[in-house]
């Protein structure tokens, strides 16, 4: 790839994309789902979901894109080149959370059909052909695991595994793939990239803090998700002395605790999250009999990773029998963690650097469908700041200057690997 890169012809280098067609999709993307005070929940394989899928394929057949859509609901747009053979791919995702932003996933997904129609305007027919990827529940929000259409579309999932995953509803994916009109026909994985590319908001605070415009993203941490199922004893809370409890709300708890503990002593690029989403019965008066706990641990270093997650095990575990409760567990994910091509790493950072952009290397700290290509392809992914470094939130915003400078670099990248 490297050669690829350094011998591309740059003929094209003053192209500049439509910033106001840009971020009218956007805004017109971001009406379906739309919450109160700007965000959105397009929770994946929802109604919303459809709608929005709706609008981006409405738009990929506008641009005159070949669009298939594979077993598991990926949407792929493919705009030919002079020569036939794997495509130069760019893609995210367009499901939320339930209280998403306008920007995250969506993005990517809308930068690549602008450079698309940036190329039709401009009369261009790149030597090698042109995707645009939609990829199926990167949020993970209502269906477990995040990245479940990219790694199932990259083979590091399997389809019927995924297929199979019940939601936070019970419904399965396939259910509503079929209910929704996008469990596609076209065999997942159907073809590869002959690279990758991603661009996306920072959803933290470091590009904004340094006021740089661009990050040129080394990789992605290792990602641990796992889900505890705590099983006590529901009894009185006044009668009920302290030596006595079985209680499953307390070991939720402490978890939760445990896991900030873990993350602090580590140090370095370890963190850790708690949401504890149940609590049955959810009384004041009651010693809860049930406890839902998630935990989330992420690093850059697989091993300190490891780490983090056997001293939460033998925690649980030790806790739950001083307690005298019942734990079951459960993987929800686990994604090593990815490191990008360096040449592509390169190549994003000398782009931004000739654009006139300040730029600088950095991880990224959430998880992306770029992750799942790099393994199988050079695969790249380009940050913009946040502000405030706020995401998964309604709040989220970009300025619409740092969207157009993320925007230009990813046309000019695709463009390079593209002749």
């Amino acid at each position: 790839m490297t050669d690829a890169v350094k011998d591309a012809p740059m003929q094209y280098d003053n192209l500049r994309i439509d910033l106001d067609r840009l971020m009218g999709r956007i805004g017109h993307l971001g009406e379906v789902g739309a919450l109160e005070g700007g965000g959105v929940c397009r929770l994946a394989l929802t109604d919303e979901d459809r709608k929005g899928r709706d609008l981006v394929v409405g738009w990929m057949k506008e641009l005159g894109l070949k669009v298939t859509i594979d077993r598991i609901g990926n949407i792929v747009g493919v705009r030919p080149g002079h020569e036939n053979g794997a495509p130069v791919m760019a893609g995210s995702h367009i499901d939320s959370v339930a209280t998403g932003g306008l920007y995250d996933g969506s993005l990517g997904v809308l930068a690549g059909l602008e450079i698309v129609a940036t190329l039709n305007d401009a009369g261009i027919t790149t030597r090698r052909p042109i995707a645009v990827g939609v990829f199926t529940n990167e949020e993970g929000a209502r269906f477990a695991p995040d990245m479940m259409g990219s790694g199932t579309h990259q083979g590091s999932l399997d389809l019927q595994t995924m297929l199979d995953c019940k939601g936070i509803d019970g419904s399965t994916v396939e259910e509503n793939l079929q209910s929704i009109g996008y469990a596609g026909p076209a065999p997942v994985g159907g073809f590869h990239a002959r690279c990758f590319f991603e661009l996306h908001v920072e959803q933290g605070p470091i590009l904004e803090k340094e006021q740089i415009t661009i990050g040129a993203v080394t990789g992605v941490q290792g990602i641990s998700w796992t889900e505890y199922k705590i099983s006590g004893v529901s009894n009185h809370a006044g009668t009920t002395p302290m030596r006595l409890r079985h209680d499953a709300g307390y070991v939720a708890a402490a978890i939760a605790i445990e896991a900030r503990t873990i993350a602090r002593q580590l140090g370095g690029d370890q963190v850790a999250t708690v949401g504890v989403t149940e609590l049955t019965p959810n009384l004041v008066n009651v010693i809860a009999k049930e406890a839902l706990a998630t935990v989330d641990l992420r690093n850059t270093d697989d091993e300190i990773l490891k780490q983090a997650e056997a001293r939460m095990a033998a925690f649980v575990d030790a806790t739950a029998k001083a307690e005298g409760v019942e734990v079951q567990s459960r993987t929800l994910a686990r994604f090593v963690p990815v490191d990008f091509d360096p040449s592509m790493i390169a190549l994003v950072e000398k782009t931004a650097g000739d654009l006139g952009h300040t730029v600088r290397r950095m991880p990224s700290g959430a998880g992306h469908d770029a992750q799942m290509f790099a393994l199988n392809c050079p695969t790249a992914m380009i940050f913009v700041p946040s502000k405030a470094g706020i995401s998964h939130n309604v709040e989220e915003f970009t300025q619409p200057e740092d969207i157009r400078a993320g925007a230009d670099v990813l046309l000019q990248v695709m463009l390079a690997t593209a002749e």
